[in-house]
């Protein structure tokens, strides 16, 4: 077993694909926020496939993040030169490679640092990677939220900020006052209309301390929307093992992921961008019939198998999939009401899209978890669900899959499984959740009337009554029981 560092290329080159251009040679064009699993298996693999072409080594990463976490992050990579094992895995194979895209990594305890390079005329792409939670947004109204905390932090000391977006604001109005040309945000998170958000983020921030600056930033900075998708689960002991073991790679925090990435993005870049296009990215003008694809299938999808495995006791996402019931549940669900949904996709066959998806989620390498699937709902749900059943609702079409699905997710949250085992807190909001789930056993309806989750849908007839009679019967007869049946109607 080699440790993974530059020194030891040569001796892995003999058995892996390691970088074919030199790290001396790159030069830093992007700094990004939020290195995590999901950015090494995805944009920086981009870029290290870009620079193995012999292309655009003038647009390296540079990392950086806000949080506590982000330096353990920073620590481990520097001390393997920034390199990481991507093991991109199939059913049918698996493969390791060593990227080295990313250069340099700067503390979040070093806020000079990461304001100075801010500011760096080098630096042309501003990128993140955050999670959906990430971007105070307000789930009713899907739009930013000034009144947060952590906001109100930024706003009362610009010059020292804490969030990504503080950060930003204040290299843009450094930018500004130096008569620079703003670098591009772009997001890389898995949310509807990603850029828009973004963009109300920042022009956000701004507007709350300068509205002159924040008038410029509207006038002047691009926020290009992009779709992203590959399937990245979290780092464990077991991928280490794997690692070491079926690559003789010794790496403290190798990335895992399907061998499947899709990066659609829009062409707004002003002060310019690699050529990705030269790797497999599209670039559109328009990335919204994409965007809907994959959120209301792929991730709309995975909340619908989520909730049901996770009241039966399934452990794994590709173990789920090999369950009949949670398999014709699936399917039933998006053939009837989310696929429906989603409007016609330039080069794109919806229903063989829906059955990749399906292969994908019964990838057994992956050994991606059904906790995963259902960390976090209280930012997923009013994005992956919540719409379609609006959609479903004005059409006049059914709900029952998705009031179903609903209901198994305030099944869950009230913390045990069918079998009586306790469901770790899994949400931000596990509190809160917990205790309307709790109140929802008796009185259906609590449970809908948490407005930044449902707004509108929660409060409409046709969702009351059937969520009410899903969640009943799932208290009264079980969650598998209650799937089998919907199955047979």
């Amino acid at each position: 077993m080699t440790k993974l560092s530059l020194a030891n290329l040569p001796v892995i080159a003999k058995t892996l694909q390691v970088p074919k251009y030199k790290r001396s040679d790159l030069k830093p064009g992007i700094l990004h926020f939020g290195v995590g699993n999901f950015h090494r298996a995805h944009l920086a693999v981009y870029l290290d496939d870009l620079f193995n072409k012999g292309l655009n080594h003038d647009w390296a990463l540079i990392g950086t993040g806000v949080m506590a976490f982000d330096d353990k992050v920073r620590a481990t990579l520097a001390a393997q030169d920034y390199l990481t094992t991507v093991v991109e895995q199939d059913n049918e194979m698996s493969s390791a490679h060593i990227t080295g895209a990313m250069i340099d990594f700067i503390s979040p305890n070093d806020k000079n640092a990461i304001l100075a390079k801010l500011v760096d005329p080098a630096i042309r792409i501003v990128s993140m990677t955050i999670t959906e939670g990430g971007y105070f947004i307000d789930p009713a109204t899907q739009k930013f939220d000034p009144s947060h905390p952590a906001i109100a932090k930024d706003v009362t000391n610009p010059a020292d900020p804490a969030t990504v977006f503080g950060y930003i604001v204040a290299g843009l109005k450094a930018r500004k006052d130096n008569g620079m040309m703003p670098f591009t945000v772009m997001s890389c998170d898995n949310v509807p209309h990603n850029g828009v958000v973004t963009a109300n983020a920042v022009i956000g921030v701004a507007r709350l301390s300068d509205s002159v600056l924040a008038e410029w930033i509207a006038r002047n900075v691009a926020f290009p929307n992009a779709m992203v998708d590959r399937i990245t689960p979290a780092t464990g002991d077991r991928e280490r093992k794997i690692t070491a073991e079926r690559f003789g790679v010794d790496d403290a925090w190798p990335v895992f992921c399907e061998e499947f990435k899709q990066w659609v993005v829009e062409d707004n870049f002003p002060l310019g961008r690699p050529q990705w296009e030269e790797v497999g990215v599209q670039f559109v003008k328009d990335v919204t019939p994409w965007e809907h694809m994959k959120i209301r299938i792929l991730n709309g999808g995975h909340a619908v198998i989520a909730y049901i495995s996770g009241l039966m006791d399934i452990h794994f996402v590709h173990d789920a999939m090999q369950n009949p019931l949670i398999k014709a549940y699936l399917k039933k669900v998006t053939d009837d009401e989310i696929r429906p949904t989603v409007d016609s996709v330039p080069g794109t066959d919806l229903a063989e899209y829906q059955k990749l998806i399906e292969r994908r989620f019964s990838n057994r390498k992956i050994a991606d978890t059904i906790r995963r699937l259902c960390l976090d709902g209280s930012n997923r749900q009013p994005k992956f669900i919540v719409p379609p059943i609006a959609d479903l609702m004005k059409a006049g079409k059914s709900i029952n899959g998705l009031a179903l699905e609903s209901a198994l997710w305030c099944r869950y949250c009230f913390g045990t499984t069918d079998s009586g085992k306790v469901i770790e807190p899994n949400d931000p909001n596990w509190d809160v959740l917990q205790a309307k789930a709790k109140l929802a056993k008796d009185d259906p309806q609590v449970w809908l009337d948490m407005s930044d989750i449902y707004g509108d849908v929660g409060r409409h007839p046709e969702m009351k009554k059937w969520f009410a009679y899903y969640l009943n019967a799932v208290w009264k007869n079980g969650a598998e029981t209650v799937v089998r049946s919907y199955l047979a109607q």
